[in-house]
């Protein structure tokens, strides 16, 4: 059999494509933030992870462009030979102040960098426990290296227990978590994974993707808004939310960083983040230092105020507790039509299927920004509104 046959054979996506309910790869004409263009059409934005809404900052913009001025567009080489940079090892030094680490480490896309560190560090012999709706590119980390992986049920601390209980060598493992959960916007129950790593001894690494920017006080994420910064091993986060650019950090003890930064195979083998990029990520670490109060008040504002009146319209937003505010579905077509119904009236969001969720757990995954206006989300309720009576979603 042609081994391109099951490629071949696959016609979901052109059927849905035919039909007119395709909802992927949508491209935008131009982002402005909480508004953008497509197909010369204005719409609202509620789908992006630009929670801080600094993309469009003049301070991040001027950086960048200074840095092609300064390195050009690419480094065209790996950070391990050719393609490291001063201004990528000012990154990874603010970054560690800023995280209150000891280091931190810069590779070139988020999904790569949860890959580079779980595969060096994970080994024969090792155990690598995760919940069931980690972030994929922990599962990927986790099943490409040569330990063995077991997963305990979303946010359940009990469960997590008793799979620790049948680890033969407890202090040979680790837990990895999301801090924030990317889909329904809920936080992992961090204190109580704390209290278990004290009982069991294991290693603890909290992806922070969503949750650094958003959460605590200074924006350092999950393991700051706990509490918990100290009991946990390693933290990882992401550059292209908060941080407006592109790329992934892990930040943690400097020998373990030291470790992975020479057995990383998607570091090694991987060309570096551009110098527009860090550029981008240092002026960020400027404006969360001078300026993020405001940012963060504005943030939660408008989250709490699309978590509560969404609510009181009567959608299932779930147990959100972020500015990730899903509305629950649970039927796929449902879910589709509602979704095409929002974009017709211009508003962009994301329709979430399996295999992101589960079957039944179909959704509608709506996020928001310290930059959208009171003005602007009243909009985007108002349609809300509309379409989810219209689709009988509510």
């Amino acid at each position: 059999m042609d081994i391109f046959k099951k490629a071949l054979d696959w016609q979901d996506a052109r059927v849905a494509q035919r039909e007119g309910w395709y909802p992927y790869f949508r491209a935008l004409d131009k982002s402005m933030g909480p508004k953008a263009l497509l197909k010369g059409r204005e719409i609202i934005m509620c789908g992006s992870n630009n929670y801080l809404g600094l993309t469009h900052h003049p301070k991040v913009k001027a950086a960048a462009i200074k840095a092609i001025e300064d390195y050009g567009t690419s480094c065209s080489g790996s950070r391990f030979l050719n393609g490291t940079l001063t201004i990528h090892e000012e990154v990874e030094r603010r970054l560690a102040k800023f995280m209150k680490r000891e280091a931190a480490l810069v590779f070139s896309t988020g999904f790569q960098t949860n890959l580079g560190t779980i595969t060096p560090l994970v080994g024969r012999g090792d155990t690598v426990v995760i919940d069931k709706t980690d972030h994929a590119s922990i599962v990927d980390g986790c099943y490409l290296s040569f330990g063995e992986t077991k997963r305990y049920r979303h946010n359940d601390i009990e469960d997590l227990d008793r799979v620790m209980r049948d680890v033969k060598d407890p202090e040979r493992s680790m837990v990895i978590v999301d801090g924030v959960f990317s889909m329904e916007g809920d936080l992992c129950d961090l204190p109580g994974i704390v209290k278990l790593k004290k009982k069991y001894g294991f290693r603890l690494m909290v992806d922070d993707a969503h949750g650094v920017g958003v959460m605590g006080e200074h924006g350092r994420g999950t393991c700051e808004h706990f509490g918990l910064e100290k009991e946990v091993d390693l933290v990882m986060g992401t550059f292209s939310k908060s941080f407006a650019s592109l790329g992934g950090f892990i930040a943690g003890d400097d020998q373990i960083i030291h470790y992975i930064k020479h057995h990383s195979r998607a570091l090694i083998f991987s060309a570096a983040i551009p110098a527009a990029n860090a550029a981008a990520v240092l002026a960020v670490c400027d404006i969360l230092e001078q300026e993020y109060p405001p940012l963060r008040d504005r943030l939660w504002h408008n989250t709490r105020k699309m978590q509560e009146s969404l609510k009181g319209m009567g959608f299932d937003t779930g147990h959100t507790q972020s500015p990730i505010v899903p509305i629950m579905v649970g039927d796929m077509r449902k879910t589709f039509d509602f979704y095409l119904g929002l974009l017709q009236a211009g508003v962009f969001v994301n329709p979430v299927i399996p295999p992101a969720v589960e079957a039944n757990r179909t959704m509608i995954r709506t996020s928001y920004m310290a930059s959208h206006t009171d003005a602007i989300l009243d909009e985007a309720l108002g349609t809300i509104q509309a379409v989810g009576k219209a689709t009988g979603v509510i």
